[in-house]
């Protein structure tokens, strides 16, 4: 369930008045901008951002970046962008870190359906005029390249049928493959095969072998290839679960990843998010709200909250 509160007919041309009003004059007024952008669905934002160029001749998100600062300019960048732009966004930065981000890549892939994942390449391929596999390709080298341009490759079947046998097989060819470091064939499985096939799969290794499939994947943090293997079978096994272990990561760590904070609480407010905090708090007896709040602050801390149906 998403936690955005938004209201059902929002008039885009009091909304664009009034955010023309919070960005012009002696100060920015922040807590207008958060009451008004944080409580808007992605139809609500884009027709904010419509009305307003359409009256005042002026690109919204460009006059955002010149008045917002830090974090919060970041996360107000990715909330208003339309969900496939912004995914297409989010895809780019990741590739274009000194150590390029594969979780991101890795997320897009195997916790979005084929269709979605389709919609987002071709909204990347229309922003920056060449495509995903392309950029993957330049920026990521080996196994892992190969097991990402698989994963962001290949259109899976998103039915619910699996066979059985099939699921018994490849079990045991991926208890082999991991035991002799065949990463070929972990590549051919994990990155073709259905999300219910392989949730078989997944069982039937588990069932056979004692341990499931990561805890066997994992013996050096710093092989990037068996790391993104482990992500996207933790995308295909439980995606929430696996948002839910992130956000403890991204505010426990040293010090809080506010890229990564900002990345779930902004794509997954509109679809699951509530689920996600529901989740970290059955585990970990505090509410993701009130571990956001202690990690964060300002317009950042209370635009995040917003977002989580938490604050005004």
């Amino acid at each position: 369930m998403a936690t955005l509160i938004a209201p059902a007919n929002p008039s885009p041309v009091e909304d664009a008045e009034a955010i023309r009003k919070a960005v012009h004059g002696w100060g920015t007024d922040e807590k207008k901008i958060i009451s008004i952008i944080g409580h808007r669905n992605a139809v609500q934002r884009k027709l904010i951002r419509q009305t307003y160029e359409e009256i005042y001749q002026e690109n919204l998100i460009k006059r955002f970046e010149s008045e917002l600062h830090g974090n919060f300019e970041k996360a107000m960048f990715r909330w208003i962008l339309d969900p496939l732009d912004r995914d297409a966004v989010l895809a780019n930065v990741a590739l274009k870190q000194s150590n390029p981000d594969y979780h991101v890549i890795v997320e897009l892939s195997c916790i979005y359906s084929p269709e979605e994942l389709l919609a987002v390449k071709r909204a990347y391929q229309a922003r920056y005029q060449h495509c995903l596999e392309e950029d993957l390709a330049s920026h990521i080298s080996g196994d892992l390249r190969k097991f990402l341009v698989a994963l962001v490759g290949v259109y899976r079947y998103d039915g619910a049928e699996i066979d059985t046998r099939l699921s018994k097989t490849e079990a045991d060819v991926l208890h082999n493959a991991v035991k002799d470091k065949n990463h070929e064939e972990i590549t051919r499985i994990v990155g073709t095969r259905s999300k219910a096939q392989l949730i078989a799969t997944f069982n039937f290794y588990k069932d056979k072998y004692g341990a499931s499939i990561t805890k066997h994947l994992v013996n050096d943090p710093a092989d990037h290839y068996l790391a993104a293997v482990c992500t996207a079978i933790r995308c295909i096994n439980d995606p929430k679960k696996y948002y839910e272990e992130l956000l403890q990561n991204a505010l426990h760590n040293h010090k809080v990843d506010e890229d990564v904070l900002t990345r779930v609480i902004v794509t997954r407010a509109e679809k699951d998010l509530k689920d996600i905090m529901e989740l970290y708090y059955r585990r970990y007896s505090v509410t993701l709200d009130h571990e956001v709040a202690k990690e964060t602050s300002g317009d950042y801390k209370a635009f995040l909250l917003t977002l989580m149906g938490k604050h005004d």
